[in-house]
């Protein structure tokens, strides 16, 4: 009982002050994106295990260890699960953290959700298109923006420029 009770007085915090920015521009271009009508069963047909459970479990893999990290190649990064690009590399940093980390998605490309797993109130993000579990966007990101939209490398697959992007929409 008193779990619950915390759990919806911290609901009435406010996040951070950055989230309402992120919020308001990423609900202008809401529509951009159709979603995908795919029982999450099939994606576990379609995904390693351990990517399965990153982006439809909101598993978080342990820091350092995607390859993803230090990628340093310009391209994009789709979701692992349904190929919709949700990042360009020149919005991708080095943050210190162990896991790729971007100033800003592409617009319209990710949905926001409030997570209480930690107790105090996080930001977690899903892809817009398979609402494939993401990552986190926090307060401590380089200028201009001061955001850090810090991504699970398994959540994610990295197509150089030179590459066509792979399309899996149905």
């Amino acid at each position: 009982m008193h779990r619950r009770f915390l759990l919806r007085a911290l609901a009435l915090l406010p996040i951070w002050p950055l989230l309402g920015g992120v919020r308001s521009a990423l609900a202008a271009s809401d529509q951009a994106v159709v979603p995908l009508d795919k029982p999450v069963e099939e994606w576990r047909a379609l995904l390693p295990a351990a990517a399965w459970r990153v982006l439809f479990e909101e598993d978080t893999e342990p820091a350092g260890s995607s390859p993803l990290d230090k990628e340093k190649r310009d391209g994009s990064y789709l979701c692992a699960a349904c190929y919709l690009p949700l990042f360009d590399s020149q919005h991708k940093y080095e943050s210190g953290t162990g896991w790729p980390s971007f100033t800003q998605p592409l617009e319209g490309h990710v949905r926001l959700k409030r997570d209480f797993r930690l107790i105090w109130p996080r930001t977690e993000y899903h892809c817009a298109r398979c609402g494939g579990h993401q990552g986190h966007v926090f307060d401590d990101g380089p200028p201009p923006r001061g955001e850090r939209w810090c991504n699970n490398g398994l959540a994610l697959r990295f197509v150089p420029r030179s590459e066509r992007l792979p399309d899996l929409r149905s």
